[in-house]
């Protein structure tokens, strides 16, 4: 039916288009029949001109696209009024088409069109038209421009700019919410009819969605539309032109719309009681259970806090939350006791996270369920009164006194006899013991502070019917002090007075240290032995801050009558019971400046604080050993290495670069630097070995050519460049030379007036004026002389 109607619609245009064609175009044609006579007087001559208007005649050019008939298709027919219908006259067409698409009769001026033509591909053509007489090949009418415009047809249907769309949508979403808009574009005219006139219309996708018929937006057409209940959308848009009228052509596009989730829907328990069990001795972190609130929507909207809002056991569980999984875990959060209590009762809580105002109407987005849990029963091992025990005894307490007791008890119901023991791996002195029945501690051997002042045991108590059941406890026993100990010098003092040393003069301080550690700290005193009493050389006092000082009691001291003295001190401390001990202090007689600083004393006194070990001077004696053969090992190798030479390997490039820096004295030092040397290169004849280099083989003298004394600097440069390219001696690599050759005096001699006072007579400057302006300056400097005389 489509296809009939479409070739009807070409027939009847086709046909007007004839009747058009038929119908020549009267203003056009009255146009170009006018002929203008233009009558003028020239300048020169006078003479008439006449100018004579194009006598074209031809109708407006209209083609139909996409002509289908049997022959080929009239286009029009050219004419001018210079043909008078005898054949003279030849028409040619040239431009877009000519001879190829569009074919003229040259005889009579009748265009046709060759081919189907597309007015999508091309919509005019531009052509040039001449009549040309055949006689004599004259161009009796200039070429003149015309266009053949085709006409459209409806043969092209509306196309989407997608084939498939794809768009998104909150569910609940109102009516009239704006989803997406479709765009379709037709081929055909615009300006010509309603071929290119599409309008929009939805062939798949109700009731739930419309689409608006001119712009093709596609909006929702239900309320309340819900994810939960159907997710997925497919919508089929046709495009259909000619104003959607009977006959136009169409297209058509699928639509993919899916409805996005928001948070309408409450987490709900599918339960409202759930029930976990969990032996008493689950420590802290242990999971017991699992429970889940379901939730229809997704992602962010489904997620779920679960917490424990009241109950007997909110303080002895918890909840966490998986994330993953969205189920709340149940755990438990401090140590349970069967005997205390065996049934809790949770109420758990389950809320969304990210709640959306916009439904908070529906309700609390909340929910509510109750955990039972029961707690079994189950053999404990026993526990002890307190978490460690700390126990003090003195030093000197008897073995087999019992020093403390630890108690433990079982936990169960049964109440199982219990015995102790002790660890041995943390007494492995056997120390200490415990009976088993009471668990009291007692010592088995005896124990010294000095020692060990702490003991830490660890103390098992053991169910005897199930030896299986046990716990361990800390022991903590601190041994405390009595004053078994004496005090004693805290070092050895090597003590010395000089013999130039006065009465009444310090000569060391002495402190003392002890073992014990009384409770109000230490306090020693200090005396001389009772047969020393009265000693006539020194004395002690005591500072009263437990040190104490020897003094001098006489003027003056000899080695040569006595070069040492001991001297017993009595150190006695302040506990109880009090102890004491007898320290001998050694006092050398020494020589001393005036200041007191000890010179030398006594070859005992000597050597004593001098004197060194065995294995250290054997130590001493090896390092000086292997310091002599590393000494020898060099001295040989020195010895046998061979004279290397100055460049060890051909990949050796290194510059070798010789600076003389030698500064002159000026023009009158004629001693430290000979330039006669450089004016006059036969000096230089007598060749020399090179200092820089130690060459194998002893090369032969080589003479070269003598050098004129007047040589070029440019010749002599160039000449010593040669001389030392081709010497076998010069070493292989680099080497930088400096001719400081200054070469022959200047044709122009010195400006210099350092020595024109040696000059007899006047000179004359008047050549200065003639060197121009920057002499200037000289030339009234020297020119002026005889007017500064004047």
């Amino acid at each position: 039916m489509m296809r009939t109607y479409s070739f009807l619609t070409v027939l009847l245009w086709s046909c007007m288009f004839h009747a058009i064609h038929m119908m020549p175009s009267q203003k056009r044609t009255n146009k170009h029949l006018r002929s203008e006579r233009i009558t003028g007087l020239s300048e020169n001559d006078g003479k008439t001109l006449h100018r004579t208007k194009r006598g074209w005649m031809w109708n407006q050019f209209f083609l139909l696209e996409e002509y289908t008939g049997p022959d080929t298709q009239y286009v029009g027919k050219l004419h001018t009024d210079q043909d008078k219908g005898d054949g003279n006259l030849k028409y040619i067409l040239t431009g877009d088409g000519a001879g190829s698409l569009f074919i003229i009769d040259e005889n009579t001026g009748d265009i046709h069109a060759a081919k189907k033509l597309d007015r999508e591909e091309k919509s005019l053509y531009v052509l040039r038209a001449k009549a040309i007489d055949r006689k004599t090949g004259r161009q009796v009418e200039p070429e003149s421009e015309f266009i053949i415009k085709i006409h459209d047809i409806n043969d092209n249907e509306p196309k989407f700019t997608k084939d498939m769309y794809t768009a998104s949508i909150p569910e609940m979403s109102g009516v009239g919410t704006s989803v997406i808009q479709v765009t379709a574009t037709d081929a055909d005219d615009a300006n010509y009819g309603n071929s290119a006139k599409v309008v929009y219309s939805i062939l798949q996708g109700q009731p739930y969605f419309s689409v608006d018929p001119e712009t093709g937006l596609i909006k929702t057409a239900l309320p309340d539309m819900s994810r939960e209940n159907r997710e997925q959308y497919q919508v089929v848009i046709q495009a259909k032109d000619m104003g959607g009228q009977m006959g136009g052509l169409s297209g058509t596009t699928t639509v993919n719309i899916t409805l996005t989730d928001v948070n309408d829907n409450p987490p709900r328990f599918p339960q409202s009681t759930y029930q976990f069990s969990s032996p008493e001795s689950a420590p802290p972190g242990t999971p017991l259970g699992r429970i889940k609130a379901n939730d229809p929507d997704v992602g962010e909207n489904a997620e779920i806090e679960y917490s424990i809002s009241n109950g007997d056991g909110s303080d002895m569980f918890d909840i966490v939350t998986d994330k993953d999984t969205q189920e709340g875990i149940i755990t438990v959060k401090k140590h349970l006791d069967f005997e205390n209590k065996m049934l809790y009762t949770l109420r758990v809580e389950a809320t969304n996270t990210h709640p959306d105002p916009r439904f908070l109407q529906l309700g609390p987005f909340k929910d509510t369920a109750f955990v039972k849990i029961s707690v079994e029963d189950i053999d404990e091992p026993p526990v002890f009164s307190r978490p460690w025990y700390l126990i003090e005894v003195d030093e000197d307490a008897k073995e087999g006194s019992i020093i403390g007791q630890v108690v433990a008890q079982d936990p169960d119901i049964t109440k199982n006899a219990i015995k102790y023991s002790v660890d041995r791996h943390t007494d492995l002195d056997r120390i200490f013991n415990i009976y088993s029945g009471n668990g009291s501690l007692f010592i088995s051997k005896a124990l010294d502070r000095e020692e060990t002042p702490w003991h830490n045991i660890t103390v098992v108590a053991t169910e005897i019917n199930n030896p299986k059941q046990s716990s361990q406890i800390p022991v903590f026993i601190r041994i405390l002090d009595i004053n078994d100990h004496a005090p004693e010098f805290a070092k050895y003092y090597e003590t010395f007075v000089c013999e130039n040393a006065k009465a009444g003069q310090l000569i060391q301080t002495v402190s003392a240290v002890d073992k014990d550690e009384p409770p109000r700290g230490h306090k020693f005193f200090f005396e001389l032995v009772p047969e020393f009493a009265v000693h006539p050389n020194f004395s002690i006092v005591d500072n009263k801050d437990n040190t104490a000082g020897i003094m001098t009691r006489r003027n003056g001291y000899s080695r040569s009558k006595m070069s040492t003295y001991l001297l017993p001190v009595i150190i006695f401390d302040n506990d109880y019971p009090i102890q004491s001990s007898t320290g001998t202090l050694t006092i050398r007689v020494c020589a001393c400046d005036s200041r007191g600083n000890m010179q030398s004393c006594n070859a005992e006194a000597l050597l004593l604080p001098a004197g060194l070990s065995t294995g250290a001077l054997v130590a001493i004696l090896l390092c000086i050993i292997i310091l002599l053969v590393l000494v020898v090992l060099f001295t040989a190798l020195k010895r046998q290495r061979k004279k290397e030479p100055l460049i060890i390997s051909k990949d050796d490039v290194r510059d070798n670069i010789v600076t003389y820096n030698d500064e002159g004295g000026g023009e009158e030092d004629t001693q430290a630097f000979d330039i006669g040397t450089l004016r006059n290169p036969e000096a230089r004849e007598e060749s020399k070995m090179r200092r820089d280099v130690i060459p194998e083989t002893i090369f032969q003298i080589r003479r070269t050519a003598p050098l004129w004394e007047n040589i070029d600097v440019q010749d002599f440069i160039h000449r010593r460049l040669k001389e030392n390219d081709l010497d076998p001696a010069a070493p292989p690599y680099d080497s930088l030379a400096t001719y400081a050759y200054e070469g022959n005096d200047s044709i122009a001699n010195s400006l210099s007036s350092l020595e024109s006072l040696t000059t007899e007579g006047n000179q004359d400057y008047d050549y200065l004026s003639d060197w121009g302006p920057r002499f200037k300056k000289l030339a009234d400097m020297y020119g002026g002389e005889d007017s500064d005389r004047d």
